[in-house]
C-alpha cells in the first residue's frame, strides 16, 4: 500500500487504547506482503486487556535493527469540535486530519514504507518491528510483555529507533535520547469528622495533608544535568468532597507526580514521600506508582548514525533532547540503544489532529536513510 493510502488507512482504524481496531492487523498483513514473519502477542485481560501486539521481522542475521510504535490512541473527545470525522482519514489541501496522523499513525505508515525500500534493496542482516496497542493507556500488557517474549526467543535487536512525533518545526529537528522518569502517588489522610464549631472535638485532616505538600514541595529535587532538566513535583489533584460548609471533614486526598532525571530513582522518591506522609499522618495511606525510571542513551555511534541520516535528508542535524514525556523506549533501553525521531508533534492528542503529507515523505526518506547507513557494509 502506497505510504500515503496506509497513513490514511491506520487512521480509519479506531483503535482507542486498549481496542485493536484493526490496525495490528493492518500492519501485519503489509509486513507479510514484504516477506516478515509476524508473530500476533495477546496479553492481559479487562479492564485493561487484552491488548494485541505484534513482533515482524525479515533476515536472521546481524545487525538486527528494530522500528518499535504503537498503534492505540487517546479518544477524540468531543466530536463536534473537529473539523472532521476523527477517523475518517481526510486528506485535503496536503494535509491527512484525524486521530493518530501525528501521534504515530503516519510515523509507523514512514517505517513500512522504509522497509519496502529496504527489503528492495535485498540487503544483510535483520530488520525487525516492536509493535504494541497499548502505549497511550498503561501499558501494562504492550511493548514491556513483547520485550520479554522477544529475549526468550532470541530476537533482541542491535539497535532500536521509535516513532513517537519528537519534531518541533520540521521533520527531524529534534531527536530523542532519553527521557526523564515518571511518578505518580496518591495520599489519603484520615480524620475525625466533627462540627467547625467544637474543633478539639474533631481532627482536621486537611491540615495534615497541606503540611505535608508543602513539606514535599518546598525540596529542590537538583539542579538539573548535562543532558536532563530538573526534576520537578506537582500535585495534580486535591479532593476533600465536603459539601457541608460547617463540618470538618473525615479525610482529604491529594495525587502528585514527579518527573525525575538520572540524579533518583523511582524507588528512592517513593520512599521519601512515604516518610514525609509518616511524619505528619502516621495512619495515612500512601501508594506510588512508578511509570518508568530515567534513561539517557549517551550520544555516540548510534545517536551520530540517525543525526547523519536526518543531515543527509534535510541538510540539517536534529537537536538532542530528553524533553517531554515517557515513551515506551523506557522499555526498550533495557534491551538495547534507542533513540526517538518522528513526525511534528504540534497536534498531537488535540482536536483536528493532522500531519503534512510532505512531512510523511520527509520521514520515509529518513528512515530509509537510517537503514542504509545502519546496515551499509562499511559498518
Amino acid at each position: 500500500m502506497p505510504l500515503v493510502e496506509l497513513a490514511r488507512a491506520l487512521v480509519r482504524c479506531p483503535s482507542v487504547t486498549p481496542a485493536e481496531g484493526g490496525a495490528i492487523g493492518l500492519l501485519e498483513a503489509e509486513l507479510k506482503a514484504l516477506g516478515f514473519r509476524t508473530w500476533r502477542l495477546s496479553f492481559g485481560a479487562p479492564p485493561d486487556g487484552p491488548v494485541e501486539n505484534l513482533f515482524a521481522r525479515v533476515g536472521d542475521g546481524r545487525p538486527h535493527f528494530a522500528f518499535a510504535g504503537h498503534t492505540d490512541v487517546v479518544p477524540p473527545g468531543d466530536r463536534e469540535r473537529w473539523s472532521v470525522d476523527p477517523f475518517e482519514g481526510r486528506v485535503a489541501h496536503g494535509v491527512l486530519v484525524g486521530r493518530g496522523a501525528a501521534d504515530m499513525k503516519g510515523a509507523l505508515a514512514a517505517m513500512v514504507e522504509a522497509a519496502r525500500r529496504h527489503v528492495a534493496r535485498g540487503a544483510p542482516g535483520s530488520l525487525s518491528f516492536i509493535l504494541t496497542g497499548d502505549e497511550e493507556g498503561p501499558a501494562t500488557f504492550g511493548t514491556d510483555r513483547v520485550l520479554g517474549w522477544m529475549e526468550a526467543h532470541g530476537h533482541v535487536p542491535d539497535f532500536c529507533l521509535v516513532g513517537e512525533p519528537t519534531s518541533v518545526r520540521r521533520v527531524g529537528d529534534c531527536l530523542k535520547i532519553g527521557r526523564r522518569g515518571s511518578l505518580n502517588a496518591w495520599i489519603r489522610v484520615q480524620g475525625t469528622q466533627g462540627h467547625v464549631a467544637y474543633p478539639d472535638r474533631a481532627d482536621n485532616p486537611v491540615r495534615r495533608l497541606v503540611r505535608i505538600l508543602h513539606e514535599l514541595q518546598s525540596r529542590v529535587l537538583d539542579e538539573g544535568t548535562p543532558w536532563f532538566a530538573p526534576s520537578n513535583l506537582e500535585v495534580t489533584d486535591l479532593e476533600v468532597g465536603n459539601p457541608t460548609p460547617n463540618l470538618i471533614p473525615a479525610e482529604a486526598s491529594a495525587r502528585l507526580n514527579i518527573r525525575f532525571n538520572d540524579r533518583h530513582r523511582g524507588a528512592e522518591l517513593a520512599g521519601w514521600i512515604e516518610q514525609v506522609v509518616a511524619t505528619h499522618a502516621p495512619v495515612a495511606d500512601v501508594r506510588v506508582r512508578i511509570s518508568g525510571e530515567p534513561f539517557l542513551t549517551e550520544p555516540g555511534p548510534f545517536s551520530d548514525l540517525v543525526a547523519d541520516a536526518v543531515a543527509a535528508v534535510t541538510g540539517e542535524r536534529p537537536t538532542l533532547s530528553t524533553s517531554g514525556g515517557t515513551s515506551d523506549a523506557r522499555f526498550i533501553r533495557r534491551l538495547c540503544p534507542v533513540v526517538e525521531l518522528g513526525l511534528p508533534g504540534a497536534t498531537m492528542h488535540q482536536v483536528d489532529e493532522q500531519v503534512a503529507l510532505a512531512d510523511l515523505e520527509v520521514l520515509a526518506r529518513i528512515y530509509d536513510e537510517v537503514l542504509k547507513r545502519a546496515f551499509s557494509p562499511a559498518r
